[in-house]
């Protein structure tokens, strides 16, 4: 690792700017690299505030759809404003079969965000409408750090990269929902993080949210943002991979490449 002299322009978490608590973190690139993949990952320790970013200019600089990840700000909006009860709400299926065959069925909020459901969070944004989506992505200032993020087509503006966001953003809204310090109900801050918990045992706590869509250049585009907690203590990430290959296997490897990171980080075995 290499220590950064001098001030990051880190606006989401506030970062205080310091040489000692942010570094360049190069061992992530072999996993990287074993995948044929480019990208970037960062972990940030809460409690001790040190923060190891690998390529750095990808993860502070360059914005990129958020795809299935916005999942987390389209519940938030949805429960904050009524248009869901909570996370049992039913949206029913339009009977249009698609590829996933979970998706061809009743489903409730909890598990379309399990499955990732597109067409069920589609139906929720055009319950949500442009004018309330719009409130709360200034509000938010979501996908501000390049420009403000405007909504062009209500369910498929986080699909189409007409809105972008880079990585030091998505960390940023993890961690603020993590601590409810975002501008919604602890209710429904609550709710979406239990929706986010995806393993638990005695040695750690594992939430996130996925998203895989694709650039304009048609490569394939993969996320993982979330936590990961040991004794009660939270480690942040955020994980973004890049890969030519339009039909990339995105669902396996980017949850490999996350698992050996943290793994090599000392992680998931209960010694942190």
């Amino acid at each position: 690792m290499r220590k950064l002299f001098g001030c990051l322009f880190l606006p989401f978490l506030l970062l205080a700017c310091s040489p000692n608590n942010v570094t360049t973190d190069n061992s992530p690139k072999k996993y990287f690299d074993a995948e044929g993949v480019n990208g970037c990952f960062a972990l940030l320790d809460n409690g001790q505030g040190t923060f190891a970013i690998y390529n750095l200019p990808r993860y502070r600089d360059s914005a990129y759809l958020p795809a299935s990840t916005f999942k987390i700000v389209n519940s938030l909006i949805g429960l904050q404003t009524g248009r869901v009860n909570d996370t049992a709400t039913i949206i029913p299926w339009d009977k249009v079969v698609r590829p996933i065959k979970e998706w061809n069925q009743d489903l409730t909020m909890a598990q379309a965000f399990r499955y990732s459901a597109v067409p069920w969070y589609q139906a929720l944004a055009r319950r949500i409408g442009k004018d309330t989506m719009q409130h709360w992505l200034d509000t938010l200032h979501y996908a501000a750090l390049k420009s403000r993020a405007v909504i062009k087509q209500i369910d498929t503006f986080w699909l189409d990269n007409s809105v972008k966001i880079t990585a030091d953003e998505q960390l940023g809204l993890v961690k603020r929902l993590y601590f409810d310090q975002l501008p919604f109900f602890n209710r429904t801050q609550d709710l979406v993080k239990a929706m986010m918990q995806q393993e638990k045992n005695a040695n750690y706590t594992l939430s996130y949210k996925t998203g895989w869509g694709h650039t304009e250049k048609g490569h394939s585009l993969g996320w993982i943002i979330g936590w990961i907690e040991e004794n009660i203590h939270p480690y942040f990430f955020v994980l973004q991979i890049e890969s030519p290959k339009r039909d990339f296997d995105m669902t396996s490897v980017r949850l490999k490449i996350l698992k050996q990171i943290l793994k090599e980080k000392g992680f998931m075995e209960g010694k942190k």
